[in-house]
């Protein structure tokens, strides 16, 4: 485990000793302010967060899940989950241009709400999914209405000066900046994560390491004698989740497997292209383009599949691998991403370089030609994810921030 991880990850039963004890104490109310949660049609967005807050009552934490969506965006209609969420629009301008405002417009949609809500029921702490534009919001509500916040870092970008260029990008990194030396807490989803806080900051910061979890449940594993040949990869259809170098190396295996096919779950600008390269490589037959699907589509899919795999160059941790290390599936992932923490090359997974299509069908030709070595790799990934990273997990570490931060 790497140096913010082995610094900032507390043991789980120390942990879990700590917040019991106190659970006998007056409930901590948490407002949760987020731009990512289930929707009607896509149960998965924001599962990283909705899954952890089901286990939180246990701990004493009530929850109160705002979630935001800016006017210019499709309404997205609630999803049955737990909390319910309380969903705020709010008006900002299209386009990254407008990120580094959106903000301030999005507490002046909110300021109101969350203040009647204080009076009825007192909010203990702010926990801000993303410095732009949630971070920015709790900022303005904590310093208006007196409550503390905590903010959690989700990607690499962490002060949005990547996807924001120029003047625009600055001001967006100044905004990101005022909120991480505002927050009583900075969250980051991985030790990679963390690293891009602490080397963008034009300012000393400790952030804690907090890895997602899985529902362990849901993601659970199937009997061996029900899996076909199949290959799973679940990412949006863009340039840095590495679809394109997947089809390049299915190219050259599939015609040693004649009975293997690869599912491809979730959309994206690339579909099409994708589409394209896969005709052009003779393997169209093969590939299955499956579009989005529901977060029990995906857990049936990685139950069915030989192994998964998502060359991504670009990922705080990735969720999708933590869900199918959960199935029992020797997962294929990229060093120096965020994955590289949890995975053990060889061990509990494989990893290879961004973007090198050599060592991707390597990886594949080994795993596919050895079921002992798959069936080792996928149970010490389930174990992994057993023993320090399921959503009751990162309950426990998430409750005892929140304590910390109220006492």
């Amino acid at each position: 485990m790497h140096a913010f991880a082995a610094s900032t990850q507390p043991d789980m039963q120390r942990i879990d000793r700590r917040v019991r004890e106190k659970i006998d104490r007056p409930a901590t109310r948490i407002l949760t302010l987020t731009p990512f949660y289930p929707t009607a049609c896509d149960d998965s967005e924001g599962c990283f967060i909705a899954e952890p807050l089901r286990a939180m009552n246990e701990f004493g934490i009530n929850s109160c899940v705002v979630a935001v969506h800016p006017l210019h965006r499709a309404r997205a209609g609630s999803n049955i989950v737990t909390p319910v969420a309380t969903w705020i629009r709010y008006p900002s301008v299209p386009g990254g241009v407008g990120l580094a405002s959106a903000g301030s417009f999005l507490y002046a949609s909110l300021i109101s709400k969350i203040r009647k809500l204080h009076r009825s029921q007192r909010i203990d702490l702010i926990h801000a999914h993303a410095a732009l534009p949630c971070g920015h919001a709790a900022a303005l509500l904590s310093r208006e209405l007196n409550i503390p916040f905590i903010v959690t870092v989700h990607g690499l970008d962490a002060f949005c000066d990547n996807q924001v260029r120029g003047y625009a990008g600055a001001w967006c990194k100044r905004v990101a900046e005022f909120v991480y030396r505002s927050a009583s807490r900075v969250i980051c989803i991985s030790d990679k994560v963390a690293g891009a806080v602490v080397d963008g900051a034009a300012f000393p910061i400790n952030p804690r390491v907090i890895y997602n979890g899985v529902d362990t449940q849901m993601f659970s594993p199937a009997p061996a004698d029900s899996l076909p040949g199949t290959i799973l990869s679940v990412g949006n259809l863009i340039p840095i989740k590495g679809h394109e170098l997947l089809l390049r190396a299915l190219a050259a295996v599939l015609p040693n497997y004649p009975h293997l096919s690869c599912e491809i779950i979730g959309d994206g600008p690339e579909r099409r292209r994708l589409a394209r390269l896969a005709s052009d490589c003779n393997i169209a037959g093969k590939i299955r383009f499956l579009g989005r699907q529901s977060r029990r589509q995906v857990a049936d899919a990685m139950r069915r599949c030989l192994l998964f795999a998502l060359p991504s160059r670009y990922e705080g941790l990735g969720c999708v691998y933590l869900e199918a290390m959960s199935t029992v599936k020797p997962v294929i992932a990229c060093r120096g991403q965020g994955i590289d923490e949890i995975i053990q090359h060889g061990g509990n997974g494989w990893l290879i370089d961004p973007g090198n299509l050599q060592e991707l069908i390597a990886a594949l030709s080994v795993l596919l030609q050895n079921l002992q070595l798959r069936r080792q790799i996928g149970e010490a990934a389930r174990r992994t994810v057993l023993q320090s990273l399921t959503s009751a997990h990162q309950a426990i570490q998430l409750a005892a921030v929140y304590r910390e931060c109220v006492a």
